[in-house]
C-alpha cells in the first residue's frame, strides 16, 4: 500500500469517512488505513463541535494558508479561477465528482492536522484525565501518529506519549482506578514504541533506533521509581509492574544489540516488545 497518508485512494476513503461522520450515506467498503483516517476524522469533528477558544497568531495563519495553497498546486488545483478572483475556497466548485472529493479531503486533512498540531493542541497540551480538553489532547496524539512519516517517527512519538502519561499519573491523587488507568495507557504506549523501534533496528541490522529506547528508559525509570513513594500499597504494586516492563524493554534492547553485533539475520519470532533476539554462536 502507498505509504503516503494522503495518496489518491486514501484521500477518497477519507472523504467517504467524512461524509459518513456528517450524516451522509454509508459506504460499504473498508480500508487498511481506516484506523489512521478515522483518527483524523475525529479531530475534524472535534474542531467543528467543540471549537476551543485559542488565539492563533498571524504567522501561523500565513504559514497554514501557504501550505494549503502549495498542496493544492501539487495536487493539480489551479491557483486562481478563470475570473481572476483568487482564493482557494472559490476553486473547489470548479472541480466535480470523485476528483473534487478526494482532493478536498487532502486539503481538509492537511488543515485538520496542521491546526490540531498547533494552536488547538496548545490549549489542550496541559489537560489532565477528567478535564474537558483531555479528549482533544488524545485526539491530537492520534493525529500525530497518523501523520508520522516512518516507523521510527511513530516509535518515538509513542515513547513521548508514555512520558506524557507518566506526568499525568504523578498528578492523580486519591484515585486508585484513575492512577492505574493512566499507567495502563503509559505501558501500552511504551510497548508500542519499543516494538516499532526494535523492529526497525532488527530489520536494518542497525542499532541506531535502539538509542531512542535507551534514552527513554533512562529517564522513565527514574521518574517511575519516584511513584513508589505514594502511600497507597496498591499504587506501589501497580508502579512495580510498570518498572518491570521498563526492565524487560531494557533487556530486549541490550540483547538485540548483541544479535546485530554478531551479524545474525533479523529474528523471525516476536512479541509485544518486538523481535525476540537470537543467541550469538558460542553463547549458552
Amino acid at each position: 500500500m502507498d505509504s503516503d497518508l494522503f495518496s489518491g485512494r486514501r484521500a477518497e476513503r477519507f472523504a467517504q469517512l467524512l461524509d459518513e461522520a456528517n450524516g451522509g450515506r454509508r459506504h460499504h467498503v473498508r480500508s487498511r488505513a481506516d484506523g489512521k483516517l478515522t483518527a483524523l476524522v475525529g479531530v475534524t469533528r472535534r474542531l467543528t463541535v467543540e471549537r476551543p477558544t485559542v488565539e492563533v497568531d498571524a504567522d501561523f495563519r500565513t504559514g497554514l494558508r501557504a501550505m494549503l495553497v502549495a498542496t493544492a498546486e501539487r495536487e493539480g488545483l489551479p491557483a486562481t479561477t478563470d475570473a481572476g478572483a483568487g482564493g482557494l475556497g472559490a476553486l473547489l466548485p470548479a472541480i466535480t465528482g470523485r476528483r473534487a472529493r478526494a482532493r478536498g479531503a487532502i486539503l481538509v486533512g492537511v488543515a485538520a492536522g496542521a491546526i490540531a498540531l498547533s494552536g488547538i493542541s496548545a490549549a489542550s497540551e496541559n489537560a489532565l484525565p477528567g478535564d474537558a480538553l483531555y479528549g482533544m489532547k488524545r485526539s491530537t496524539e492520534r493525529a500525530q501518529l497518523a501523520l508520522a512519516s516512518s516507523d521510527i517517527s511513530r516509535g518515538q512519538l509513542f515513547l513521548d506519549f508514555a512520558r506524557t502519561r507518566l506526568d499525568e499519573a504523578a498528578t492523580v491523587r486519591d484515585d486508585r482506578l484513575g492512577f492505574s488507568a493512566v499507567l495502563d495507557d503509559m505501558d501500552a504506549d511504551t510497548r508500542q514504541g519499543v516494538r516499532l523501534l526494535t523492529t526497525v533496528a532488527a530489520q536494518r541490522s542497525d542499532p541506531t533506533a535502539l538509542d531512542a529506547v535507551d534514552t527513554f528508559l533512562a529517564g522513565q525509570r527514574r521518574v517511575v521509581s519516584g511513584l513508589l513513594a505514594r502511600p497507597d500499597h496498591a499504587d506501589r504494586d501497580r508502579t512495580r509492574r510498570s518498572l518491570a516492563l521498563l526492565d524487560a524493554a531494557g533487556r530486549r534492547a541490550d540483547a538485540l544489540r548483541e544479535t546485530i553485533a554478531c551479524g545474525l539475520p533479523a529474528p523471525t519470532a516476536s512479541d509485544t516488545l518486538g523481535p525476540a533476539p537470537t543467541t550469538c554462536p558460542g553463547e549458552r
